[in-house]
C-alpha cells in the first residue's frame, strides 16, 4: 500500500509540474491524475483495502466551450478582414462625410468632391468672360484634376481588390496546411488512446489548430468514438479521421476575382466566416459597390458634360469635339486637343461669337442639376452617398467586431476558469502531495521498525 501510495503522490507531483510549466499557455488545458481505490483483499474480517492505483491522466477541456470559441473565431476573423480592407479603401478616398438627416456631403480639400466642385466653379468663372484664355486654362486644368483624381482612386481601389485576391490565395493555402495537421493529429491521438496512453497534449495541439482554421474559414465538426475529429467545410468533408479527403482551391470568376471551391469535389464553397469569407465579402460587397459607384459617377460626368460641350464652338469656330474621353473612372481623361490648346475649349453657342457663354454657362449649371443616371441626384450628392455607404459599412463592421471580441473574451475567460491552470491551486496541491508522500514514507519506516522489533524478539 505504501509503495503504491508513494508512486501515486510522485505522479501527482509530475502532473502538477506539467500544469505549472504551462500556466501561461492559453491553449493548454489543466491535467489531472485519475486515481481510484485499488482492488481489496477478501479476509475473514471482510474486504481489506490495498491502497490506490493510477487509472490515467485526463484534462479539463470543455468541448462545448471549444466549439463556441471556434465559431466566434470564425466571426472575428471575417470581421477583422473586412474592417482592415475597407479602411484601406476609405483612406484612399481621403474624404470625410458631414451628414445631415437628409443628405450627406463629402468634405475634404484633397478629395474628389472638392475637385468636382472646383470644376463647375471654373465653368462659372469662365462664363463671365468666355474669351479669356487664362480662365479657359483654369477650366481645362480643373477638368484634368478631376480626371486625375478619378484615375488615382480607381487605381488604388484596384490595388485593394488585388490584395484581397492575394490574401484569399494565401489564406486558402494556410487552411489546407491546418487540415493536413488536423488529420495527422487525429492519427496520433487515435494511436495513443488505443495503446492506453494519454493524448491530452495532442488534443491541445489539435484544438489550437482547429481555432487557427476557424480564423480562416468557418466549418463544422463531428467527433468519432476513437477520438478523431472530422471537419466539414461548406457541406464538403475535408478531414475524415486520419485522412484529408479534400482541400480548398481557388479559381477566378468572370470578373477575375478568386472564389473558393473543393478541389476534389469541384463544388463552389460559400464561406460565411473566417478571414477568407471576410475578404471575399469585403471585395464583392462594399468595395465592389464603391467601385461601381465611382465608375457610374465618372461615366455620367463624361456623358452629361460631353452632351452639352460637343454642341459648343471654340475661338476658332470649331465644334463637335468631346471634353472628356474614356469609359469609366479608371480611364477618364481630358481630350488632348483642348488640353494642349485652351483656345479650342468649346464655350460658345455659335461660331465666331467669342463673347457667347451659353455653352459654358450650361456646363456650370450642370453641377447643381439632378441627373437621372445618378438616381436623380447631383454629382456631389451622388458621390457623397457613395462614400457614405462605405462609411456605413465600416461602422457596421466595427460595431459587430467589437461585439464579437467581447464574446470571444468572455468565452476565453470562462474556459480559463474551468480549464486553465491556477497557480494558487497547484501550489496548494503540491503541499498536499508532499505531505501525503511524507506520510506514506513514514508508514514504510514504521513498518520497518515493527519488523525489526519482531526479529529482535525472535532472537532473544
Amino acid at each position: 500500500m505504501s509503495a503504491r501510495s508513494l508512486a501515486v503522490q510522485q505522479e501527482e507531483m509530475t502532473v502538477s509540474g506539467q500544469n505549472l510549466a504551462n500556466v501561461n499557455n492559453n491553449n493548454y488545458s489543466e491535467e489531472q491524475l485519475e486515481v481510484s481505490e485499488s482492488s481489496p483483499l477478501e479476509t475473514s474480517f471482510g474486504d481489506e483495502g490495498t491502497g490506490d492505483q493510477i487509472n490515467g491522466i485526463s484534462d479539463s477541456r470543455n468541448p462545448l466551450l471549444d466549439g463556441q470559441i471556434q465559431a466566434e473565431s470564425s466571426t472575428s476573423g471575417s470581421l477583422t478582414a473586412q474592417q482592415t480592407n475597407l479602411q484601406y479603401a476609405e483612406a484612399y478616398l481621403d474624404e470625410q462625410i458631414s451628414s445631415s438627416s437628409s443628405s450627406p456631403t463629402a468634405d475634404s480639400p484633397n478629395g474628389l468632391a472638392a475637385d468636382m466642385s472646383n470644376l463647375f466653379d471654373s465653368f462659372q468663372s469662365l462664363s463671365n468672360d468666355p474669351g479669356d484664355l487664362s480662365l479657359r486654362q483654369t477650366a481645362v486644368e480643373s477638368a484634368q484634376q478631376v480626371t486625375a483624381q478619378f484615375n488615382q482612386v480607381a487605381t488604388q481601389l484596384s490595388t485593394v481588390q488585388a490584395n484581397l485576391n492575394t490574401s484569399v490565395q494565401n489564406d486558402v493555402g494556410s487552411a489546407n496546411q491546418d487540415l493536413s495537421s488536423i488529420a495527422t493529429l487525429n492519427q496520433q491521438i487515435v494511436a495513443a488512446q488505443a495503446s492506453g496512453g494519454s493524448a491530452d497534449q495532442l488534443v491541445d495541439q489539435r484544438e489550437q489548430t482547429l481555432e487557427n482554421l476557424a480564423g480562416l474559414a468557418n466549418f463544422s465538426t463531428t467527433t468519432e468514438a476513437n477520438g478523431a475529429v472530422n471537419v466539414n467545410i461548406g457541406g464538403v468533408p475535408m478531414v475524415s479521421g486520419g485522412n484529408v479527403s479534400d482541400n480548398l482551391q481557388t479559381y477566378a470568376d468572370s470578373n477575375g476575382n478568386l472564389q473558393v471551391q473543393a478541389q476534389n469535389a469541384g463544388t463552389q464553397i460559400t464561406l460565411t466566416g473566417g478571414s477568407i469569407g471576410g475578404e471575399i465579402t469585403a471585395r464583392d460587397g462594399a468595395l465592389a459597390s464603391l467601385q461601381s459607384g465611382l465608375n457610374t459617377l465618372a461615366s455620367q460626368l463624361m456623358t452629361q458634360v460631353n452632351t452639352i460641350y460637343s454642341a459648343g464652338y471654340d475661338l476658332n469656330g470649331n465644334t463637335g469635339q468631346d471634353l472628356f474621353t474614356g469609359t469609366n473612372a479608371s480611364d477618364i481623361a481630358v481630350n488632348s486637343t483642348v488640353a494642349n490648346d485652351p483656345s479650342q475649349f468649346q464655350a460658345a453657342g455659335a461660331a465666331g461669337a467669342a463673347g457667347d457663354n451659353s455653352v459654358v454657362l450650361s456646363l456650370a449649371e450642370l453641377g447643381s442639376q439632378n441627373i437621372a443616371g445618378l438616381n436623380n441626384q447631383t454629382f456631389s450628392a451622388n458621390y457623397a452617398q457613395t462614400v457614405s455607404n462605405l462609411g456605413n459599412s465600416i461602422s457596421t463592421v466595427n460595431n459587430q467586431l467589437t461585439n464579437s471580441q467581447a464574446v470571444t473574451q468572455m468565452l476565453t475567460n470562462e474556459r480559463s476558469s474551468t480549464s486553465g491552470v491556477s497557480t494558487d491551486t497547484e501550489m496548494t496541491n503540491l503541499i498536499q502531495y508532499q505531505k501525503a508522500y511524507e506520510a506514506s514514507a513514514e508508514m514504510i519506516t514504521t513498518l520497518n521498525e515493527m519488523l525489526q522489533t519482531v526479529v529482535a524478539m525472535k532472537s532473544v
